[in-house]
């Protein structure tokens, strides 16, 4: 079986919730993309990061089903694990940086996967939503307090794969922050923080806490 440390990432301020992420340190051990994949799919998280250049920070993103060319937690959970200032990713290069307990990455919008960003009228509405059935990619969202840019999600895949909904979803994240234009402090899932916030030239930051879980 081949070596992999498993993360969460966007923890609560108590350390938990968070989604889980697997890192394949050595990617080199499994270069072919067909075994990556199937072996993203035997882990079933709901991404799997492989790793090609510790150094470099130069990674390759797999969901149970399919390849990502950029993801949120994949990303902040990479940067924070390898500690380097960027990352190399199929989608560009991603800037990374430690601040106490937040680790930090610098993406663009049109980096991010195709996400249905829906709008709801309170959090009570987010929090009593069904699953949906599979198809497109939906982010539930509500202001919890719109002046201080508290936001309620819940992100749904939509997909076959077992993952009907995903704890903390970074992408969906970056795109809300690039609707809106402004710093948001989101609770996604059961508990899990993201926190996002808007910069120059059309990049946005993205943070949140990561843990070691094993």
């Amino acid at each position: 079986m081949t070596d992999y440390d498993v993360l969460r990432v966007f923890c609560a301020p108590n350390g938990g919730y968070g989604n889980e992420l697997g890192v394949v340190r050595d990617g080199s051990r499994m270069p072919d993309e067909a075994e990556r994949q199937a072996f993203a799919g035997k882990l079933g998280f709901s991404e799997t990061v492989f790793v090609d250049d510790p150094e470099r920070g130069v990674i390759d993103i797999y969901t149970p089903t399919l390849r990502l060319p950029f993801a949120g937690h994949p990303c902040v959970g990479s940067a924070w694990l390898l500690d380097v200032p960027e990352l190399v990713t199929p989608a560009g290069v991603v800037g990374a940086r430690q601040d106490g307990e937040f680790c930090w990455i610098e993406a663009r919008a049109e980096w991010a996967p195709p996400r249905t960003l829906r709008q709801y009228a309170s959090a009570a509405e987010v929090d009593a939503l069904p699953v949906p059935p599979p198809g497109e990619w939906i982010y539930a969202w509500a202001w919890e307090d719109e002046p201080a840019g508290r936001v309620r999600a819940r992100g749904f895949p939509g997909r076959d794969d077992g993952i009907t909904e995903d704890e903390a979803t970074g992408a969906a994240a970056l795109l809300l922050t690039d609707r809106l234009g402004r710093a948001l402090n989101i609770t996604q899932g059961a508990g899990s923080q993201i926190l996002t916030a808007p910069q120059p030239h059309g990049w946005v930051e993205l943070g949140g806490r990561v843990i070691l879980e094993r």
